[in-house]
């Protein structure tokens, strides 16, 4: 999708044209001579068309990034391009969200300083680090504030929180005990949105070559439910690599900014992505996992489903209602149930393929198939 690479802002429609082929970099160092924003990806090298369906640092006020697209250009199946929206063709727009098409129109939102960036600490301080996510994830209610962490394990456990305010300053408290704890090093100021998206380290290291993701879907990030997530970090390198944890890594790293106020949004807005995603969710979880050697592979695929399953059934157990939360597509795992994505909507969403595709092109490409 590389020449796809279109960036046109109108600032009368507050909609801006995006090619699929740029990166949201692009996109926001685009728009920002006009004071402008978009709801997109959250970290430096994310693909447009990727995150159609994704979190931002700007969802609590705007929703996930489907929720702000006014239009789909699309080469259907039969090679007739058409622009798809929601007066055109509502069926097929409510199928196309979260779907990689050539250009997509998100609509645009004012844009100023934000404040935020990367902290580190040692394991010394997980325990504080801990609480302070657990109080966050039970009492975050400001829309423009969120976080998101990450226990590293490479050798020794490393604790990563990346603070995010949609304003220059945020208002005294939110983050009090996350800046008050001993860090390791410190990147935090007001500053341009991209600025923002590039404190943000990668997942991956070029030197790490294999990789996986798997996700959680969790209600709120508890004492309990933090300490069971740290042990998972730890052991799921250890038991499978032994003296050898120096070729891999695992990340898990938590989601926390999505507050209460996202359930107030418009759900029918959300396509296909089921309601119950979003009603769900107070926080979500991600496992990354990194490693060198070939050998490994069965190994890590087999924790990676593992390590999810326990966490959901302890939060499951500690009483969190998330017995029927789908599954968050653009972390999930190759071979979770196309069901857990969709849930209710399945049945809609093959009707439409089949109408639209009857001749499966679209089958010749990757990712989940309905």
């Amino acid at each position: 999708m590389s020449r796809f690479r279109e960036i046109a802002y109108n600032a009368t429609s507050q909609n801006v044209i995006v090619g699929a082929g740029l990166v949201w970099d692009d996109v926001y160092a685009a728009l920002e001579p006009h004071n402008a924003n978009v709801v997109g990806g959250r970290e430096s090298g994310v693909g447009v068309a990727g995150l159609t369906l994704g979190y931002s640092w700007l969802s609590n006020q705007h929703g996930l990034t489907l929720d702000t697209v006014q239009a789909f250009e699309l080469v259907k199946p039969d090679g007739v391009v058409v622009t798809v929206t929601q007066t055109s063709d509502p069926e097929l727009f409510f199928g196309l969200k979260g779907g990689m098409n050539n250009f997509v129109k998100p609509k645009a939102y004012f844009f100023c300083k934000v404040w935020g960036g990367l902290l580190t600490y040692t394991s010394a301080q997980v325990s504080a680090i801990s609480a302070a996510i657990a109080a966050f994830s039970a009492s975050s209610t400001d829309p423009k504030a969120g976080l998101t962490m990450a226990y590293n394990f490479l050798g020794e456990l490393e604790i990563r929180v990346l603070l995010f305010y949609d304003g220059p300053t945020p208002p005294a408290g939110i983050f009090d005990k996350f800046l008050a704890i001993p860090f390791y090093s410190k990147d935090i100021s007001t500053r341009d949105f991209l600025s923002l998206v590039k404190a943000s380290p990668p997942f991956t290291s070029s030197a790490l070559q294999r990789v996986l993701f798997n996700t959680v879907s969790l209600a709120q990030y508890t004492p309990a439910i933090l300490k069971v997530i740290v042990n998972e970090t730890i052991v799921c390198i250890i038991s499978i690599t032994s003296d050898d944890w120096v070729d891999a890594c695992v990340t898990v790293l938590g989601f926390a900014a999505l507050a209460r106020r996202i359930i107030a949004l418009d759900l029918l807005r959300c396509g296909a992505i089921p309601a119950l995603f979003i009603r769900a969710r107070g926080a979500v979880g991600l496992s990354s996992v990194t490693w060198i050697r070939e050998s490994y592979d069965n190994d890590f695929y087999a924790a990676a489903r593992e390590s999810a399953a326990h966490i959901r059934a302890c939060a499951i157990a500690e009483g969190q209602d998330i017995a029927g939360a789908a599954v968050y597509p653009g972390y999930a795992l190759f071979g979770t149930p196309i069901s857990d994505l969709y849930g209710a909507n399945l049945p809609a969403l093959q009707a439409l393929k089949a109408k639209v595709d009857p001749d499966n092109v679209m089958g010749l490409a990757g990712g989940f198939k309905i």
